[in-house]
């Protein structure tokens, strides 16, 4: 299949708010419930996800992301490992500020994370999903995390994740990603649905 006959948008849904998304403290494997605002945030993706229909619906194995699929309506939602948040090892639960304190110029971008991934590990893991994924007709819809959503936005327009730390990403949010002509593009980025 040639870039040009792609006809496929992948949605990439942020899940709703967590203790540690509100606070700042990195979340990757700690599997944190969405908050009260979190649930509400995710019930309220349900109008716009039932305007469309998905070929395709996978989810982090994380409850956060689970459960943020489950309130916005999603059916037959697989999981997918690759989509896990970065492995912030050393650093999990702990907010930036507090890793600045002995690396000033630390960002998980371009330093990753002792005892968890570096930016070359996600970028390999990103471009799984894109192979996984960017191929197949239709529309798919991944629940995820900030993080790794960013990384696989970056990714998919040929960039390194390191582009990540310029794409904001609120949680609830939606961004679509798609094709211009055969060219990968960021055809929406950080929609607040609501």
């Amino acid at each position: 299949m040639s870039t040009e006959d792609i006809a496929n948008e992948i949605w990439l849904i942020r899940h709703g708010q967590t203790e540690w998304s509100l606070s700042g403290q990195h979340t990757g494997v700690s599997d944190i419930p969405l908050t009260e605002a979190g649930e509400q945030a995710a019930r309220s993706l349900r109008p716009v996800l039932a305007r469309t229909s998905f070929d395709l619906v996978l989810s982090s194995p994380l409850q956060r992301a689970r459960r943020t699929a489950e309130l916005a309506g999603a059916n037959d939602v697989q999981i997918d490992d690759d989509l896990l948040e970065w492995d912030y090892g050393d650093y999990e639960g702990m907010t930036r500020v507090e890793v600045r304190e002995t690396r000033p110029d630390w960002t998980v971008w371009t330093g990753g994370a002792p005892g968890g991934e570096s930016p070359e590990q996600v970028s390999a893991r990103v471009d799984r999903i894109i192979e996984k994924y960017r191929a197949l007709d239709g529309r798919i819809a991944l629940f995820a995390h900030g993080h790794i959503l960013r990384a696989l936005a970056a990714r998919w327009i040929g960039q390194p994740v390191a582009l990540g730390e310029h794409l904001p990403l609120d949680t609830a949010s939606v961004s679509v990603l798609g094709h211009d002509r055969g060219t990968p593009t960021l055809d929406r980025w950080n929609c607040d649905p609501r």
